[in-house]
């Protein structure tokens, strides 16, 4: 595209700049009320964390005392539960490093990851944990794999093993539509904003604790595996997710350690039986927040006894959240395809529809498009998404729909060294460039849209040696040929001017164009 050597003056300078911060913050459309709700899960995952963080002292706490009191039973697990623990340190301290900085890249050197202000930004984590050259996301990966396979090792039971995979599985994920599956890293971290990518690290560190503690549980009921003698039994809870967003369905197990096969323990929450043989604890929660439980198993034990083992746990309900954001601008234009991303996180993208109003809304894969039909009238996109059987819906946005800008005419030529220019007039252009020119075109060509137009007619207006207007009309599109004779005649210096331009859109509208003025060199 040929450069324009016009002076802007320092007003028309300011203008153009605000015009570009205008459109930088219109194009980052995430909608605060997604913002607030990843920020509440954020603080209900540390406190959550903190929790857990105590709980597993506790546990190494207690070995660290039994062993004390009898160092030649307790010192080899003490040993395998300082491994878990500085295995456990080391991966979190990964991630909280992880956390500064994307939070750094997204608010600068003194960013916290406990006040985020760019909340919204979409690209800071992914140039942390994406980029080609150093893809910590990668790395993340394989130290969560490495992490893993360690945890396993120290948990005999299949069922907790299999829980730990699930929970800290890094396999790839497979989008419908695409023929290779998309990595780890890639799903949890591309196009999400600073605060999501930070509740998913926190969201890793909790399932890391978790994973932890139930290790430590393994190691410290191992101390007294080779016993005849069985002194105590604990309760288990052990969830399949411990995030849940309200109408999608909660499931734990709750099972009770060191228990006779053959006699099952009876389920009690908040005192009442659950008459369920396999200790399936399942709700469909309503509410947001953070929800405790208790209740406790009861064993009936050989002699006809019967014991109580109490236990509690908690899980947390968060609000239904999808992202929104057209591709181009916060806007709409109407009588085009503006491309829209639209994703759901948790869900698969599968499972996710989508329908808008004043307009239609198609999809191919995972990209979506709009067209918007009427100017001035707002459209609403709205998100839902398969849950666990039912549709739960999960966003609705709202764009203004604006028709498309005038576009800028110009004449299309070849430089010396055969590379395609444009010409815009208000400088000289070659009078050989100008007879080679076939005639006038038009576009929105401003990085953002990127639309052509097509030229209808123009029309050129020469003078003569006494001061006389001569206008010609073009052929379509293109330079007539009283229009190339009159370019004949044009001496160095001269100008003249191409006016009562139309053109037409792909939104079917015909405008009538600015007039350019040519310089012939």
């Amino acid at each position: 595209m040929g450069t324009n050597n016009t002076r802007l003056s320092p007003r028309q300078k300011m203008i153009n700049l605000m015009y570009i911060v205008l459109t930088a913050m219109l194009a980052l459309n995430v909608s605060s009320d997604v913002l607030d709700g990843f920020t509440q899960v954020q603080d209900g995952l540390t406190r959550t964390n903190e929790n857990v963080a105590r709980r597993n002292q506790t546990i190494y706490n207690q070995l660290e005392a039994f062993t004390s009191l009898n160092p030649d039973k307790g010192g080899p697990w003490l040993d395998k539960a300082t491994q878990v623990r500085q295995a456990t340190a080391k991966i979190i301290n990964t991630v909280d490093s992880l956390k500064r900085l994307i939070v750094h890249k997204a608010d600068g050197p003194d960013g916290n990851p406990d006040d985020i202000i760019n909340r919204d930004d979409l690209e800071a984590a992914a140039v942390i944990m994406l980029n080609p050259g150093n893809s910590r996301g990668a790395a993340l990966r394989a130290d969560v794999d490495t992490y893993r396979a360690f945890i396993q090792s120290f948990i005999p039971d299949s069922t907790k093993q299999a829980n730990i995979a699930q929970m800290l599985s890094t396999a790839p994920v497979q989008r419908k539509g695409t023929l290779t599956p998309q990595l780890w890293e890639e799903a949890k971290f591309d196009q999400q904003p600073t605060v999501a990518a930070i509740t998913i690290l926190t969201k890793l560190q909790s399932d890391i604790l978790y994973a932890e503690g139930e290790a430590l549980q393994s190691i410290y009921a191992q101390v007294d595996a080779g016993d005849v003698r069985v002194n105590e039994l604990t309760a288990y809870v052990i969830p399949q997710s411990r995030m849940v967003m309200r109408g999608g369905k909660y499931s734990a197990n709750i099972v009770l350690a060191a228990v006779d096969t053959t006699a099952r323990p009876e389920l009690f929450i908040d005192g009442k039986s659950l008459g369920n043989q396999h200790a399936i604890y399942e709700l469909s929660p309503t509410q947001t927040g953070v929800f405790n439980y208790s209740g406790y198993l009861e064993v009936t034990h050989g002699d006809g006894s019967r014991t109580k083992h109490p236990f509690e746990s908690s899980y947390t309900v968060i609000e239904p959240m999808a992202t929104v954001s057209a591709t181009m601008m916060n806007v709409l234009y109407a009588g085009i395809d503006n491309p829209i991303g639209i994703s759901v996180p948790g869900v698969a993208m599968n499972d996710i529809s989508a329908t808008m109003t004043n307009g239609s809304l198609s999809r191919s894969g995972d990209k979506w498009v709009a067209r918007p039909s009427n100017v001035g009238t707002d459209a609403t996109i709205t998100v839902t998404a398969n849950m666990d059987g039912h549709s739960v819906q999960m966003a609705a946005t709202t764009f203004r729909v604006r028709r498309l800008p005038d576009p800028t005419p110009f004449i299309s030529f070849t430089d010396a060294n055969g590379n395609p220019d444009q010409y815009r007039g208000g400088k000289p252009l070659g009078k050989t460039i100008l007879i080679r020119a076939e005639g006038l075109s038009a576009a929105i060509d401003d990085g953002l849209l990127n639309t052509p137009f097509t030229v209808l007619s123009f029309e050129t207006v020469f003078f003569d040696s006494m001061g006389n207007a001569i206008p010609e009309v073009s052929d379509g599109n293109k330079f007539s040929q009283r229009q190339r004779q009159s370019f004949q005649r044009l001496q160095r210096g001269k100008r003249f001017y191409i006016s009562r331009i139309k053109a037409i859109g792909p939104d079917g509208i015909t405008r009538d164009l600015s007039p350019m003025e040519v310089i012939v060199n």
